[in-house]
């Protein structure tokens, strides 16, 4: 959440608490009467203020979806492309090995390359796959610190948002309270008329 949007729903909360504290007490009660359309207003622009953030937060949940989705698909086009590029050395050295059977020296220089080929090969391979478990893991890591550093900010603003709530509703108490008492001491006082 934006510090922007945090502040405005503070202002909500305190201009919601300020109706309520200024509203026109009802005699010989601890209720008050509220303009309506002002309260329904703060209500509405609260209430639009905070599902915003929620959005925010399956949004951010996709993307980590999206991002995890992505780096599976080059990983898996990283080892394909290693296998083709394993195959193609095979078969070079294999041709090549083909190619120069006819004298031993020769065969036994080609037994060496197309040895030397396929320990060439295993070892990109082996390399290749390293490379993308790296690169998906650093993914990973990163994707899910995102989506929990996030989720830990909007953690934070709703629980501000729930500690200014709650410090309006025990003024509103506190006001009701007293207002009650009020009332119970000039019902005490002498000359008091309950009747009307």
């Amino acid at each position: 959440m934006t510090a922007n949007s945090l502040r405005r729903v503070d202002e909500l909360l305190v201009e919601l608490v300020e109706t309520v504290e200024t509203a026109r007490a009802v005699p010989m009660s601890g209720s008050c009467v509220v303009p309506r359309e002002r309260t329904l207003d703060l209500l509405d622009a609260l209430h639009e203020s905070v599902p915003a953030e929620l959005a925010e937060a399956r949004q951010v949940l996709t993307q980590r979806d999206a991002l995890l989705a992505d780096a599976k698909q080059v990983a898996a086009q990283l080892v394909a492309d290693a296998e083709v590029r394993a195959h193609e050395i095979m078969e070079a050295g294999r041709a090549e090995h083909a190619e120069l059977v006819s004298a031993s020296r020769v065969h036994q220089t080609a037994a060496e390359q197309a040895t030397q080929a396929r320990a060439q090969t295993d070892q990109y391979v082996v390399d290749e796959r390293a490379r993308v478990d790296q690169y998906v893991a650093a993914m990973r890591t990163d994707v899910e610190s995102f989506t929990d550093r996030t989720l830990a900010d909007l953690l934070d603003v709703l629980q501000q948002a729930i500690a200014t709530t709650q410090q309006g509703r025990q003024a509103l108490a506190q006001r009701h309270e007293g207002d009650h008492q009020r009332d119970e001491r000039l019902r005490e006082e002498p000359g008091f008329d309950s009747g009307g």
